[in-house]
């Protein structure tokens, strides 16, 4: 412990000065607090020699020698130096001194000196005591500063999750919000039991080998922050850690393990390059708070992955009792769902809408589950009763798909597929901006694959025979702008085309 810097030595002076009755006693009592060492750390301005002259009696050998905590003497030749030490939390962290003529010294009595003895004892303690009271405020000071970081970035991340948009890539955005924060060079989140490496940099210089680095975390580093289960601080250069970690890679780590249910599951890692300031106490904290935030982020992102996936099974389980009753339509709902995605995100459809878009193409068909076999199968035309039956299936969906909370948001663009621009379509009659807007989408996507996909009394039509027959029926059928997009959209050959199986014309198969 040293002294702080903010203690006002002048007022003790002062003090010394009148505890013996020397109002004017700055010339004959030279007060002087010195470290440790006995370095001078402070002189009156008008002893502004007192500095050297210590340094000439340190250099001569003096060395600060102290019998039991009272007023030592030390005579030196040209005068005297009289010296109490300092003690703040038990240890002794410097000394206060007065520097007397060596005639007042040598005098029987020239003035108190029981006084100055015990007035120098005094200012040595009440100097011990401000230094251990000011250390403790700038140790309560930085402790608040280090919560204060560490409430700013648990804040930072509550509200980043908060208005994250749900599927957006959470651990790269909080690794790259992190890596600014603690301004490191990368940020990592290692889970090799998911087979997950996530990172971002904020780099001060180039890392060429970046990929190695990451390597190296997934092995060695992970395997001891598993079994040590504690923070890792590597910033020294010889530190013997080196020797099987980072073995011949300069740079400054900091890695956290990741708990779940006891066990470390993964670890958070910060690295810097060597020439960048150690990672601090402070930092270590701030990564444990991070690491708790990522385990249940972890654990939340995990059963929404199984959540995720149980709903699409679910899906998948209806879509196949649907087709499963007509083998001609096996696939349609996934391939209207992919066209119907592709066109929603061509539309820069928000996130959420994007998500009430994926079940409402997923399960648009799902009402077709009640249709009798005989009416869905036929290979023939339909009857007016029959097609009656036909014009049921989006009520039928509805009446499915109601009751479960998760897709409510979904529900519209299921039930208004069959909806037509003019107005003139099914179950309800909407017209123009009426009809949900995922449902203008998917009739889009559902009225091209209808075209393009066999069924029992016609084999499929080509990509350009469908593309002519949407564009036809923009403005009656189709919304115009929906359209206009997935004419866009076609005209860049995405993939799809070929992986459906989609027929081509000669002349557009050779020009593509």
């Amino acid at each position: 412990m040293s002294f702080p810097s903010n203690l006002e030595f002048a007022r003790y002076a002062r003090w010394l000065g009148r505890s013996v009755g020397r109002t004017d006693g700055m010339d004959a009592l030279a007060l002087i607090v010195c470290d440790a060492a006995g370095q001078a750390g402070w002189s009156a301005p008008e002893h502004a020699d007192l500095p050297t002259w210590l340094a000439q009696l340190t250099a001569a050998g003096f060395a600060w020698p102290c019998n039991g905590d009272g007023m030592q003497r030390h005579d030196a030749a040209d005068a005297t130096l009289l010296y109490a030490p300092v003690h703040a939390k038990g240890q002794r962290i410097g000394y206060a001194g007065v520097r007397v003529a060596r005639a007042d010294a040598d005098a029987e009595a020239p003035f108190a000196w029981d006084a100055l003895a015990e007035g120098l004892e005094d200012v040595a303690a009440a100097i011990g005591d401000e230094a251990r009271m000011q250390g403790e405020l700038d140790a309560m000071a930085g402790e608040l500063s280090d919560r204060y970081e560490e409430l700013h970035l648990v804040y930072a991340i509550d509200r980043q999750i908060q208005e994250m948009p749900t599927g957006e890539d959470l651990f790269g955005n909080l690794l790259e919000s992190w890596a600014d924060h603690m301004n490191a060079d990368v940020a990592a989140f290692i889970k090799p039991g998911e087979n997950l490496c996530v990172s971002a940099t904020n780099l001060s210089k180039p890392i060429h080998n970046l990929d190695l680095v990451l390597v190296e975390m997934r092995g060695d580093l992970y395997r001891f922050a598993h079994s040590s289960r504690q923070p890792i601080v590597l910033n020294e250069a010889d530190d013997p850690r080196r020797a099987y970690i980072f073995t011949d890679m300069p740079f400054k780590i900091l890695c956290c393990p990741v708990f779940q249910d006891k066990s470390v599951v993964a670890i958070l890692v910060l690295l810097n390059h060597a020439d960048k300031e150690d990672f601090s106490n402070s930092d270590r904290k701030l990564g444990q708070v991070l690491a708790n935030h990522l385990s249940s982020l972890s654990r939340m992102h995990g059963m929404l992955a199984e959540t995720s996936k149980f709903n699409q099974q679910m899906a998948a389980a209806l879509i196949e009792a649907v087709e499963a009753k007509d083998p001609y339509t096996r696939g349609h709902s996934e391939r209207v769902h992919h066209i119907a995605m592709e066109l929603g995100r061509a539309l820069r459809l928000p996130t959420r809408e994007l998500d009430n878009l994926f079940w409402g193409s997923l399960l648009h068909d799902v009402g077709k589950i009640g249709i009798p076999d005989a009416v869905l199968c036929k290979p023939g035309r339909l009857t007016r009763d029959e097609f009656t039956f036909i014009m049921v299936h989006p009520e039928r969906s509805y009446e499915i798909l109601r009751h479960i909370d998760r897709l409510k948001g979904a529900v519209p663009g299921a039930r208004h597929h069959q909806e037509k621009f003019d107005g003139s379509g099914y179950p309800h009659g909407l017209a123009g901006e009426d009809i949900p807007y995922a449902a203008r989408i998917i009739a889009v996507a559902d009225t091209y694959d209808s075209i393009t996909s066999s069924r029992a009394y016609r084999a499929g039509r080509s990509h350009e025979v469908a593309m002519a027959e949407i564009v036809r029926c923009a403005g009656t059928q189709l919304d115009p702008d929906v359209v206009a997009v997935f004419e866009a959209m076609c005209a860049r050959e995405p993939d799809w085309i070929e992986r459906f199986g989609i027929q081509r014309t000669p002349a557009a198969a050779e020009a593509a």
